[in-house]
């Protein structure tokens, strides 16, 4: 056994340095090879779905292997696309975190592919509906470029408009606002979704042509009417709406655009309004809040400031997923703004929350004006009822939800103390080749569902296996998230 107390220091430190010279090329080599890998399989998988699975460069939510079956929010034609994500906008945007990552041309080219094909079914109201059709005689809308026929609606439900206006944005970016078709897509839409919001910061479900009510600003207040039976309004679109995540989605638009166009070069003042409308819309939501016992959100209000109804199935009601989309919304706009009053409504909602949370950890979608109890609709054919049994509910709707309470509560405290946001970990080699294990040998990521209900109440046959453009664009981005922090 050699004794090392008998070597000499210079001989040690020059053994310790060849080591370390050693250790650090072979990491370095794998380190290179790994990002060689993740790019082939990028490259790979990136290929396949531009070529083989896009239409017109848009997307739908699943596809047979073999292109023979399309959905989106059920049957898609041959020539039709989808808007909603996860369809054209998700996919498109998860082709440019590759491009960003991987600065392939071929994936640029896919990203505005999408964008354009979004360009094709904008609305002449200015934003999108959830699907586009390329035949004209299809299920169109009355489209911008005068191919389409039909309603004339922009929808923020799902986030649609909100989706592909994030899209063409960073499309418009990444072409330093020098491709002229989407650049003036992104201004007609951005404006129109500026002029829908109402005058105390609220947003409806969509728009059109005819101009917003003007209405009283006003507090929320529980009804002093039979809200079972009264106030159903039939265009309730047209009213005060949170519903579907519609909180997180504006405020995002509403925040790229101002992140993207900030220095005002490519297009004017607009970044100060937008700035200037997220203010506003969290305003409203301060208004929106509802008092004791119950302070927090419903779905949608009507004008007096009351919660609404809106489809047979969607009573009016507080619910455990909007207000938690909307408590995420108010911790944002508190950061970007550095304004703590948006802060204030958040003590009282979180303590709703914790004695709100179901047996099982979850919460309901909808709980009982004033009595707070847990609230559900069922059906006997095709009408629907009030029920507080959640044993046999339709299976078409989600209603409870997960709710991290934790995590919101840390959100919210971090914010008060101004502490930065907490950093998310990039994916780690080993997720990365599993992600790229499960890549066959045509550069497909298959889905096997198990009869189950997909996203949009579609279904395939049991064990069929489908092609998910939410699983491909997580599976992309997590790709391009891996290169990005191993630069």
């Amino acid at each position: 056994m050699m004794n090392f107390t008998s070597v000499p220091a210079r001989s040690m430190a020059r053994t310790a340095a060849i080591l370390i010279t050693v250790i650090v090329g072979l990491t370095s080599r794998l380190h290179a090879d790994d990002i060689a890998r993740v790019k082939d399989a990028m490259q790979k998988a990136a290929t396949f779905y531009m070529n083989e699975v896009a239409v017109h460069g848009g997307y739908v939510y699943y596809s047979t292997p073999d292109g023979s079956r399309r959905l989106g929010e059920g049957e898609a034609t041959a020539t039709q696309i989808w808007v909603q994500p996860p369809g054209t906008p998700t996919v498109g945007m998860a082709l440019l975190d590759a491009w960003h990552a991987t600065h392939d041309p071929s994936l640029l080219k896919g990203a505005t592919d999408a964008a354009e094909a979004l360009i094709y079914g904008q609305l002449k109201s200015g934003g999108w509906t959830s699907s586009i059709d390329f035949n004209p005689k299809g299920q169109t809308g009355e489209y911008l470029n005068g191919k389409g026929r039909g309603r004339n609606f922009s929808t923020l439900d799902d986030g649609t408009t909100q989706g592909a206006l994030q899209l063409l944005m960073k499309v418009d970016a990444a072409h330093q606002f020098s491709h002229k078709p989407v650049h003036q897509a992104v201004q007609t839409a951005l404006e129109a979704m500026l002029a829908a919001q109402f005058s105390n910061g609220a947003f409806p479900q969509g728009w059109d042509d005819r101009p917003n009510p003007d209405q009283p600003v006003l507090k929320a207040s529980f009804p002093d009417y039979d809200w079972k039976t009264e106030e159903r309004v039939k265009e309730y679109w047209r009213l005060y709406t949170l519903n579907d995540g519609a909180s997180g989605t504006i405020t995002e638009t509403l925040l790229t655009a101002h992140q993207i166009y900030a220095d005002g070069k490519a297009w004017p003042g607009i970044a100060d309004r937008c700035m200037a409308s997220l203010k506003k819309f969290g305003d409203f939501l301060i208004l929106a809040q509802l008092p004791e016992p119950q302070p927090t959100w419903a779905q949608q209000y009507t004008y007096r400031m009351r919660p609404a109804w809106a489809r047979r199935f969607e009573p009016p009601a507080v619910t455990g997923n909007e207000s938690q989309d909307v408590l995420r919304t108010l911790i944002r706009i508190a950061r970007v703004t550095g304004d703590d009053r948006y802060l204030k409504p958040i003590p009282a909602a979180l303590k709703w929350f914790e004695r709100s949370i179901l047996p099982d950890g979850q919460v309901a979608r909808y709980y009982e004006l004033q009595t707070n109890r847990p609230l559900y609709m069922n059906r006997e054919g095709k009408e629907y009822f009030l029920t507080y049994d959640d044993t046999d509910l339709p299976s078409h709707y989600s209603w409870k939800t997960s709710v991290n309470l934790p995590k919101l509560t840390d959100a919210w405290k971090d914010a008060l103390e101004h502490k930065p946001v907490r950093a998310t970990k990039g994916p780690g080699l080993q997720e990365v080749q599993q992600i790229i294990e499960k890549l066959d040998p045509q550069g497909r990521w298959v889905s096997h569902n198990s009869a189950e209900r997909l996203f949009g109440q579609a279904k395939f046959a049991k064990d069929e296996g489908y092609l998910s453009s939410q699983e491909f664009s997580k599976n992309l981005t997590r790709l391009a998230e891996f290169i990005t922090h191993n630069r």
